[in-house]
């Protein structure tokens, strides 16, 4: 029988054999416990924190418990397939790793991006670079490898600027063009407040603008390029907008943030390509839906478009539930940057082989051996705890 991604738990079982254990967590409390140690202060809150009193960050992971897979016996799933298509791209998993603005600050040496970027080409993940990179995108995409990576856009204000961004990522070789929606303004983060620590203001992860021919300004200084980039970044984008940005790239162009099934559809009649149906995570609003709540009205709507997803994802058998609601492909946010925060590109490895063997042995188990046989219907609603 050909690899599979549970036998990752047989590596594990052989090299206890020879007196060894896995240097890295197994879970994702433990994991998370061990990056709040590993990262200093500022970052932490950064990337663990959430809007508000973070309710909405909670309620994300929770939602997942709400739902149960229904177990299939005789099935005979001793081959499993979770390889997908999309946008021509043929893909070993449904997993890819969601944008983190600040991830190459999670890294001990300060290239985090570049170390995602390398944990995509060994693990066939693809990773969805974000526009704040403490490394330009051409260095990024130059590590990936065989994997197909996506380029998250955050449109600036100066739309000679935000075309610029788009074609460098179409030269670089990315595979598509993820626009973010829900993040022309900060929201209300107490963590960070707390802190008075916003990284980009600092300087950091701002290397796509500094690299870049329309924004950079010879000999500047850099309290000047930080003060530019403060003034571009927040572009309140309307309907009005896609039309322009659509015209920019023939790549596929995805929008992010859309939870509203009206918005998808009005998306998909304005010629996207696909839907991310996501809430940043819970670190945007606090009081929102849970995303995984989102998720079946946004599928529903999208008629077929692909319909990425995130926010709450913290196991596999997060995964094979998103997959279930609907989801085409499912992306990790914080268990990715904790696993860089621990072990640099070896972390986040563990971590991808983790959530995919866990998501794999689950298919195996429950008796389904294949990502078209997870439907809503093999889900069931769990009664709420008394």
């Amino acid at each position: 029988m050909s690899p599979q991604f549970g036998d990752f738990q047989n590596e594990i079982y052989a090299a206890g054999l020879r007196g060894l254990r896995p240097a890295l967590p197994m879970s994702f409390a433990e994991l998370e416990a061990r990056a709040e140690s590993a990262l200093p202060p500022s970052i932490w809150s950064y990337v663990a924190g959430g809007a508000g009193d973070e309710h909405t960050q909670r309620a994300n992971v929770a939602a997942f418990r709400r739902w149960g897979l229904m177990p299939r016996m005789l099935v005979g799933a001793a081959q499993r397939d979770l390889s997908i298509d999309l946008y021509g791209m043929r893909l070993p998993t449904p997993v890819f790793m969601a944008p983190v603005g600040v991830i190459g600050l999670c890294a001990q040496d300060g290239h985090g991006d570049v170390a995602t970027a390398q944990a995509a080409a060994r693990t066939g993940v693809p990773m969805i670079a974000s526009t704040l990179s403490a490394d330009p995108m051409e260095t990024v995409a130059a590590e990936f490898g065989q994997t197909p990576g996506l380029f998250q856009l955050y449109t600036p204000t100066d739309r000679d600027l935000a075309e610029s961004l788009i074609h460098r990522a179409e030269a670089a070789g990315f595979q598509g063009i993820v626009v973010t929606l829900d993040t022309w303004v900060t929201g209300w983060r107490p963590r960070d407040l707390r802190t008075a620590n916003f990284p980009q203001l600092r300087g950091f992860c701002l290397a796509n603008y500094t690299s870049d021919p329309v924004f950079r300004i010879a000999g500047e200084d850099p309290r000047d390029t930080v003060a530019r980039w403060a003034q571009v970044f927040g572009n309140p984008l309307t309907w009005d907008d896609l039309t322009w940005l659509r015209s920019t790239t023939t790549l596929p162009l995805i929008l992010k943030g859309i939870c509203h099934p009206d918005d998808a559809r009005r998306a998909k009649d304005a010629g996207v390509d696909g839907i991310y149906c996501s809430n940043h995570g819970g670190r945007q609003a606090n009081g929102g839906l849970p995303a995984l709540d989102a998720l079946p009205g946004v599928v529903e709507a999208a008629d077929g478009l692909p319909v990425l997803f995130d926010s709450g994802v913290r196991s596999g058998a997060d995964v094979i539930k998103a997959l279930a609601l609907g989801a085409t492909a499912v992306g990790i946010g914080r268990p990715y940057a904790y696993g860089l925060a621990l072990g640099g590109v070896e972390g986040i490895v563990h971590v991808l082989r983790t959530i995919l063997a866990e998501a794999d042995l689950i298919m195996a188990v429950d008796g389904y051996p294949t990502l078209a046989d997870l439907t809503p219907d093999a889900l069931r609603a769990v009664p709420p705890s008394p």
